[in-house]
């Protein structure tokens, strides 16, 4: 039993012995991770920091240069880091990442004017004798008050009931 304790303490003053102090380590070195405490201010929502940064980590992962040094890090490490270090916007991130999403994107065109199709008729409408109207007429709708509309519904009949349900 004594020597079981001397031997416990032999190992911890050797483990004490070599275990690296703050002088020790390089001031150059940086952290091995990134938490999530650095990029939380720049996208306050933690679930559209996960979205971004997984997109992001994609587009490392197909092919998309870096911005920071890798160090020895895996795709989605690097994205966080870029969007730590600001490299990376991340509404721009949010618009890829729509973008991505979107399986059918419509793209607004100007529409043409028609040109009537033939000539002939305008000619008869501009000499007519009858005016012709320059804009339809406004459409409108019937309004209808809380208290109309509550009648109107109360005065329904109630469908039929079926076994079918």
């Amino acid at each position: 039993m004594i020597q079981t304790n001397n031997f416990l303490e032999k190992a911890m003053k050797l483990a004490y012995r070599f275990a690296p102090t703050p002088k020790t380590f390089k001031l150059e070195q940086r952290m091995a991770r990134v938490t999530v405490e650095d990029c939380i201010d720049k996208v306050p929502n933690r679930f559209e920091l996960v979205l971004l940064s997984a997109h992001r980590s994609r587009q490392i992962s197909a092919g998309s240069q870096i911005s920071v040094e890798r160090d020895n890090d895996k795709n989605p490490v690097v994205a966080l880091r870029e969007i730590a270090d600001e490299q990376l916007s991340p509404e721009d991130l949010k618009e890829d990442l729509i973008h991505s999403l979107q399986k059918h994107v419509e793209v607004d065109e100007p529409e043409e004017v028609a040109e009537p199709a033939v000539a002939e008729p305008m000619m008869a409408i501009e000499h007519s004798e009858t005016p012709v109207p320059d804009a339809p007429a406004p459409v409108t709708f019937d309004t209808l008050s809380e208290d109309e509309l509550l009648a109107g519904i109360q005065g329904l009949v109630p469908p039929e009931k079926t076994d079918d349900f």
